[in-house]
């Protein structure tokens, strides 16, 4: 990345309508894997390229034009070149953080977090973009060529790897034992080898899956029923840490040191806990996007990991609350963990489906009130987890919440269902699991009032197709990608009602996908006359897709306006950014009905039209 600042100037912007048709029955599947010629140049190289469904690349085509989707897939089968790390300033700071990765990159023994850049100078750099003096950039290289080996008469060993893990790999990570599919015979501990990438291949019922099992040998020759599938495909070169027995047999552990990569980035496993966190720049910017102000009260509706709340709560100061909310308990857990680990106290967490985040007036009775008095459902605050009472009775709430259960059951206990008791005497013989182990407490919420927010995060679950390096995008197809962009919009639907008067609105996307991106905004401001967008700062990402795009069943799906495209940002992974797919769109609520959205929903099972009869 030349400078951080560089803003993008996306060359295709559709204003008309774009129509195009079903493909062809009888095509393939777009870029299939030619098979290469047998040169040790063209077979031994990294030379991916991304399959999709003909009619999902039909679709991307007429939006951003054949040739910059072209780029844009190219792009997405690689790393960014650089790794973006948020400093915790509540701990530390950005001075503070350099100094000590230039002493960890310095010292480095195995070679895993040295890097030096092709003049010489440090790696490291503060992002100098406004506002985000506290990010730092640790740049990395490639693409590197390797040399493999001797030719096709004395090829080099192999170890062939899932396609996720490659994904890590090509990030920074290590090749683990439960990454690793294949491997060479005889190959033992301490041995060079190639490692190359086991891609899925179509099936004949469209169905996509690794045509092999785990402890496969490989050849490494022609006559190799896989060897055509790995041409292009080989990630570096390293030394193995275990014998070809051992790699499956192990459960975990390093498999293969890759010492020699494709693609040179830092490795940040355990480094400086608590006081970085590893997150996209893009990310980063929808978190100031939010501008959330301290004493606010603020909601992220689809929290897990944590990296989007914990930047916020850092933004704040560490002064408000954050309520961050998932469907999923052990992602409460993690961001739990995580707000833990970087010493944040403002963060509350529940487990809640966004799909019901507000609450029904028949519900707020039977709702558990936080300490400040706040009627919105059974949370878990960073400090409930720290408590030392708490810490000192040794017993979670969850084991107190069964210790009850099993004595006030009517009758003595005799209702007690078959699954509850082999489940109780799961829990005697094998302990408590994470989910009651110390600390291990998701409260479970009902949902929150309307208006019960200043600002609401909706970073939506969907079909992550910004996300790099992908190797692999088959499963998608244009139904896929419509449902997605339908699911949002509930989700949607249900972030409106939460914000208050004057409060502010964030939806944001890892994917390229318009049905996900545009079309979602279209939709809120069509439904919606009280939310509008509004602009965002900092301003790094490019325009918006204006138009409209008809599809061969006659669906019709509605981008922006002119003039709209300027006031959300979508990151392009083919600009000079180099970032990931990313979309953020930022709306504020200018006013609603007079009369209250609670009484709109008293009935129960009743539909919310709130978008009607708007001022």
């Amino acid at each position: 990345m030349k400078k951080a600042r560089v803003l993008l100037n996306p060359s295709f912007l559709p204003r008309a309508t774009t129509i195009f048709s079903s493909a062809s029955p009888t095509r393939l599947l777009s870029h299939q894997m030619e098979t290469k010629p047998s040169s040790d140049s063209s077979r031994y190289c990294y030379d991916p390229v991304l399959r999709w469904d003909p009619q999902v690349e039909d679709y991307f085509n007429k939006a951003y034009g054949a040739d910059h989707f072209a780029r844009i897939s190219k792009a997405l089968t690689r790393p960014s070149s650089y790794s973006c790390i948020r400093v915790n300033t509540v701990k530390t700071t950005s001075d503070a953080v350099i100094e000590k990765l230039r002493k960890i990159l310095n010292e480095s023994e195995d070679g895993s977090l040295k890097l030096v850049q092709s003049d010489g100078s440090s790696p490291i750099s503060r992002c100098q973009i406004s506002g985000l003096d506290y990010v730092v950039f640790v740049h990395g290289s490639g693409p590197h060529r390797i040399e493999y080996g001797s030719g096709l008469e004395n090829p080099p060993k192999e170890v062939l790897v899932s396609r996720k893990c490659a994904e890590a790999v090509l990030r920074g990570a290590q090749v683990y034992v439960p990454g690793v599919l294949a491997c060479t015979a005889h190959v033992e501990k301490g041995d060079a080898v190639a490692v190359c990438v086991a891609m899925e291949q179509p099936g004949d019922e469209g169905d996509w899956s690794v045509n092999m099992t785990r402890g496969t040998t490989l050849q490494g020759l022609p006559s190799d029923p896989f060897y055509c599938e790995r041409s292009g495909l080989y990630i570096g070169m390293g030394t193995t840490m275990l014998s070809r027995a051992g790699m499956f047999r192990v459960p975990h552990g390093v498999a293969v040191d890759l010492s020699n990569r494709v693609f040179r980035l830092p490795s940040f496993h355990n480094v400086l806990e608590g006081e970085i966190f590893l997150q996209n720049l893009p990310s980063i910017v929808a978190a100031h996007a939010l501008d959330p102000q301290k004493g606010e009260r603020i909601l992220d509706m689809c929290a897990a990991p944590g990296g989007k709340t914990t930047a916020i709560a850092i933004l704040m100061n560490d002064e408000g609350e954050i309520v961050a909310a998932d469907r999923s308990h052990n992602k409460v857990l993690d961001v739990q963990k995580l707000s833990a680990e970087m010493g944040l106290s403002c963060i509350t967490t529940c487990k809640l489906d966004a799909l019901k985040s507000v609450c029904l007036p028949n519900a707020l009775s039977d709702s558990t009130t936080l300490a400040n008095g706040d009627n919105i459902g059974s949370v878990t605050s960073h400090s409930e987890l720290s408590s030392n009472e708490e810490m000192a009775s040794g017993r979670s709430e969850a084991e107190k919440s069964c210790e009850e259960t099993s004595t006030e059951q009517p009758n003595g206990g005799d209702n007690d269902s078959q699954a509850e008791i082999r489940k109780n005497k799961g829990r005697l013989r094998n302990g408590r699991g994470r989910t009651q182990s110390q600390g291990g407490r998701a409260g479970k919420s009902q949902g929150f009032p309307p208006n019960s927010f200043d600002r609401v995060l909706l970073d939506a679950p969907c079909s992550a197709l910004g996300l790099r390096p992908r190797l692999f995008a088959g499963l998608e197809t244009v139904i896929s990608l419509r449902n997605h962009g339908r699911y949002q919009r509930k989700m949607l639907d249900q972030a409106v009602q939460l914000v208050r008067v004057g409060g502010i609105l964030v939806y944001s996307t890892c994917t390229i996908n318009p049905s996900e991106n545009e079309a979602v905004v279209r939709y809120a401001l069509d439904k919606y006359k009280f939310l509008s967008l509004a602009p965002q700062h900092p301003r790094i990402g490019g325009l918006g897709l204006v138009g409209r795009c008809e599809f061969p069943d006659g669906y019709v799906e509605e981008w922006l306006k002119p003039g709209e495209e300027e006031m959300v940002q979508k990151f392009d992974p083919s600009s000079e950014l180099d970032t990931i797919g990313f979309f953020i769109a930022k709306g504020c609520i200018i006013k609603k009905t007079s009369h209250s959205l609670l009484s709109r929903i008293s009935e129960p099972g009743a539909i919310v039209p709130v978008g009607d009869g708007m001022v």
